[in-house]
């Protein structure tokens, strides 16, 4: 046992140092081997790689993933009409040169935050200060989206950072001005509102009378369509009385005789003072019903 006992520690002290000696890059790092405090070698494949164990050799990582720096507390920037606007914004950024960052922020993530930070405030005061707030919030926004983009990302490439996309997430008006803008798009709904009723109540009219017009035409038209089939039916009426008449009068003036009777006295206390000889009873003094012959 006392023999085993050296050759254990022996083999915990290589296993050590071979561990020592052996190091794995993730997908998601890049990797930086540093010899006596120079950088020595960039990794950025993943993979098992060797090193001289410390302080001959040290691995620093980096983290290689697309990243965003979100803007929680919009920035108040003045447009060329010295309206304060209230922007809040995000950018996506990664390491692109892991030396070079190294150099200049070490490993540390947050200075390099703040410095991009700066830099998109910087490019959104330039950005915008040149602008109208109707070309910000609606007609040039993606426009100075690209501007701010290429902006930052000519800054950022020499600290080793490649800017990928800048965004205008939310843009409002300040406190102070939103009252006075919101009278004023207001006013103009309202002028907006005006106009339209004015055109629909000018429409509505010149429809109007041209659907009376219509209706006029189409009356008149029905009305001599009507006195013509009218006209028409009575004269086929007057050539069927006629021809009736030509051929019984007899009939034609007993039937005529009758309906005069029935309408003299359709009502129960009718009276009417005539001599028995008019010719209005030339049928009742007729036995056989036919019409005395004319003296």
């Amino acid at each position: 046992m006392q023999r085993l006992f050296p050759a254990l520690v022996g083999l915990v002290i290589v296993l050590a140092v071979l561990s020592s000696c052996v190091f794995v890059v993730r997908e998601r790092d890049a990797a930086l081997l540093f010899a006596l405090g120079e950088v020595r070698d960039t990794i950025v494949e993943p993979g098992l790689y060797f090193k001289f164990p410390p302080p001959f050799e040290n691995v620093v990582r980096l983290d290689k993933r697309l990243q965003t720096i979100e803007n929680n507390d919009p920035e108040r920037i003045q447009t060329a009409e010295k309206k304060n606007l209230l922007i809040d914004s995000y950018v996506k950024w990664r390491i692109d040169d892991p030396r070079l960052f190294y150099v200049t922020f070490g490993a540390n993530d947050r200075a390099a935050v703040e410095r991009l930070t700066a830099q998109i405030r910087d490019a959104l005061n330039a950005a915008v200060n040149v602008r109208t707030v109707k070309e910000v919030v609606a007609t040039q926004r993606d426009e100075i989206m690209r501007e701010i983009l290429e902006n930052v990302a000519r800054r950022a490439e020499p600290l080793g950072v490649h800017v990928t996309d800048v965004r205008l997430r939310r843009i409002d008006f300040a406190p102070e001005i939103s009252e006075s803008v919101y009278r004023r798009m207001e006013a103009e709904r309202k002028q907006e509102a005006n106009r339209l009723r004015a055109t629909g109540a000018a429409d509505s009219e010149r429809i109007r009378a041209q659907a009376d017009r219509e209706r006029q035409e189409l009356v008149a038209n029905a009305y001599a369509e009507a006195q013509k089939i009218k006209g028409e039916g009575d004269a086929k009426a007057a050539g069927i009385y006629s021809a009736a008449y030509g051929k019984n009068p007899d009939f034609y003036s007993l039937y005529k005789s009758l309906e005069g009777y029935r309408e003299a006295f359709s009502g129960s206390k009718d009276t009417l003072v005539l001599s028995p000889k008019s010719e209005f009873f030339k049928y009742w003094n007729s036995a056989q019903g036919k019409q005395p012959a004319t003296p």
